[in-house]
């Protein structure tokens, strides 16, 4: 009898912090597609707050407790497609050509994957058991899409959800205007992009917006509610797993 796959959940700050159901749906994912799952108690922040600053030094220093808490696993796994960037894109970037670490950082990367596209596209998961009636639209965050490839992957899940109808807005590969410290950064351009992106997510007519990233999702649902909009917002793991019994992010609608 083979091994199970032995898969380290990097949970990530924002769902730690503010949707730990997230980080519970990626669990029951990965398990029903067999791998063994671990949460280890020593990992931290990814460091891209640090790393998208210019902070070189604060970023390595995370990134080495990153890779110590799980390189020893057979892949890493991200509900996030902006942490998974950072983790497999530019840890070796930030160790290139260091004694040690840069070898190690490599080895690390290879293993990083973010949650859907670590299902489809490594598992070989074709469908989940879920249901769901209701029209859904989705958003391809900038790290996911860009850095990762992802954009088919949520969505071949999606059409196996029993129920469940996707209606594409417009411009669905667009920036949210989050971008991490971007948004408190440029608060005015950030607010600018959001609201062109909240304009078209409301002309889908959809009852929920996903998407991968909790970072897009939370800036996208402050928004949604600000303008009084009905849709609600959820990651996308919690529908594919079926868990949608906690209240919406942002709240209802």
């Amino acid at each position: 009898m083979s091994q199970p796959v032995k898969v380290g959940l990097f949970v990530t700050c924002l769902v730690d912090l503010f949707r730990p159901t997230v980080g519970f749906a990626a669990v029951k994912l990965l398990e029903e597609a067999g791998c063994e799952v671990h949460v280890p108690v020593s990992q931290t922040c990814c460091g891209q707050p640090a790393w998208n600053s210019g902070d070189r030094d604060d970023t390595a220093d995370i990134a080495k407790e990153v890779i110590k808490a799980f390189e020893d696993f057979d892949y890493v796994v991200a509900p996030s497609g902006s942490c998974a960037g950072m983790l497999s894109k530019h840890y070796p970037e930030l160790f290139e050509g260091v004694q040690v670490w840069d070898e190690r950082s490599r080895a690390f990367a290879a293993k990083v994957h973010e949650l859907v596209s670590f299902l489809t596209d490594v598992m070989g998961v074709q469908s989940v058991e879920a249901r769901l009636d209701a029209t859904v639209t989705y958003h391809d965050s900038c790290s996911g899409l860009r850095e990762l490839g992802i954009r088919a992957q949520p969505r071949k899940l999606l059409q196996s959800v029993e129920g469940l109808e996707l209606k594409e807005m417009n411009n669905a590969n667009v920036c949210c205007g989050f971008g991490g410290t971007f948004a408190v950064k440029y608060s005015d351009i950030s607010n600018a992009i959001v609201t062109e992106k909240t304009g078209n997510i409301d002309k889908a007519e959809a009852d929920l917006l996903l998407a991968g990233d909790l970072g897009c999702l939370l800036n996208m649902a402050g928004k949604l509610r600000r303008s009084g909009s009905k849709t609600e917002v959820r990651h996308v793991a919690e529908v594919l797993a079926g868990m949608i019994d906690t209240p919406p992010i942002g709240g209802k609608g």
